[in-house]
């Protein structure tokens, strides 16, 4: 009900679990024009326990998507989020020239963190007045990267240096053509973490033996130096929730189909999550029906439904969304491979 509606009001439900100590960012060193301030930057993470603490509003005579509605002493109010900031980027993407409800689903089907770019509204009409763009916030060197390396015969294609006698600083020399190098670790980049667990205490000695135990997989969240000292000077704590995926073998896959006469032929089931969390399941995939031939496969893994996350709804409710339109649907699947992946990394 959000189209043609200019005042859609949504909530979201957010916890600080893994926050960040500094939540608000300044992106830019300098800006061009007077009295135009700094886009700020949040990491959140989602949690039921409490709500996110504001709304985002869409109104007659303004543009952007407007952060109103701050409650005293919630989360928003305690991270620095303040009533007229306009958000710029969601999760990387800029949202500024996107329809109010794509907004919301992409905050909706952003899973447990929510990474969020916004500009205090005097800043952003100024901006808007001197036609500045406001698409890239974040320099482009700046996000670290999440690679998944496969050992082959001469190893996975990295060594490490460190400074002696100190612990959790480690830069990565990457053998050209070897597996590291195939699967996008830059060279002379930072390593920050092992599969999914931080490096920051370790030892060099300590490293060498995780990578040892690795076996013949190791996935890396790594940074640039650009990249790590833009972090560092702010005193930011880069997480893979920031991370450039697209070198990941791993990926999440969307369904569009049409209900046939027969249906749309598959089961959802509902199940335990090797997480522990209960998930939505896909099952009894019908040969010839629509759902194969979109591309489900048995034992996938429903995590969002025509954009929106399915994360805290139970399997009525589940149901209810996929039928919503009737005749067609858009599933966002995960294999059960890739689901396992994803949860080992954070």
């Amino acid at each position: 009900g959000l189209e043609g509606d200019k005042k859609s009001i949504i909530k979201f439900e957010f916890n600080p679990k893994d926050g960040i100590d500094n939540p608000a960012l300044s992106l830019t060193e300098d800006t061009d024009g007077e009295g135009i301030g700094e886009p700020r930057f949040y990491l959140l993470s989602k949690d039921s326990a409490e709500t996110f603490g504001f709304c985002l509003h869409e109104e007659l005579g303004c543009q952007g998507h407007i952060i109103r509605q701050v409650e005293l002493g919630g989360l928003a109010q305690r991270r620095g989020l303040q009533d007229g900031d306009r958000l710029l980027q969601v999760n990387g993407h800029f949202v500024d020239d996107m329809e109010h409800h794509r907004v919301v689903q992409k905050i909706k089907a952003s899973g447990n963190q929510v990474l969020l770019v916004v500009l205090d509204g005097d800043s952003y009409k100024a901006a808007k007045a001197l036609g500045r763009d406001l698409s890239q916030p974040l320099p482009p060197d700046a996000r670290p990267r999440l690679c998944h390396v496969l050992r082959d015969r001469s190893g996975f294609g990295f060594s490490v240096s460190a400074p002696e006698g100190t612990k959790g600083t480690f830069q990565l020399r990457v053998q050209q053509g070897g597996p590291a190098e195939r699967a996008g670790v830059p060279a002379g980049c930072w390593l920050l973490e092992l599969n999914g667990a931080s490096v920051r205490s370790c030892s060099h000695r300590q490293l060498a033996r995780k990578l040892r135990q690795s076996g013949s997989k190791v996935t890396l969240l790594v940074a640039s130096s650009a990249a790590e000292e833009f972090y560092r000077l702010r005193g930011l704590r880069v997480a893979a929730a920031l991370a450039d995926t697209s070198w990941l073998p791993f990926k999440a896959r969307e369904l569009r189909m049409a209900k046939g006469p027969a249906g749309y032929g598959f089961l959802l089931k509902e199940d335990d999550c090797s997480s522990g969390a209960i998930g939505q399941f896909l099952w009894d995939v019908d040969a010839g029906l629509p759902a194969e031939q979109a591309g489900m496969k048995e034992g996938d893994r429903l995590l969002a439904v025509n954009g929106e996350s399915i994360e805290g709804l139970d399997h009525q409710q589940t149901v209810l969304r996929i039928r919503a339109r009737q005749d067609q649907v858009t599933l966002l699947v995960i294999d059960p491979a890739a689901d396992e992946f994803y949860q080992s990394v954070g």
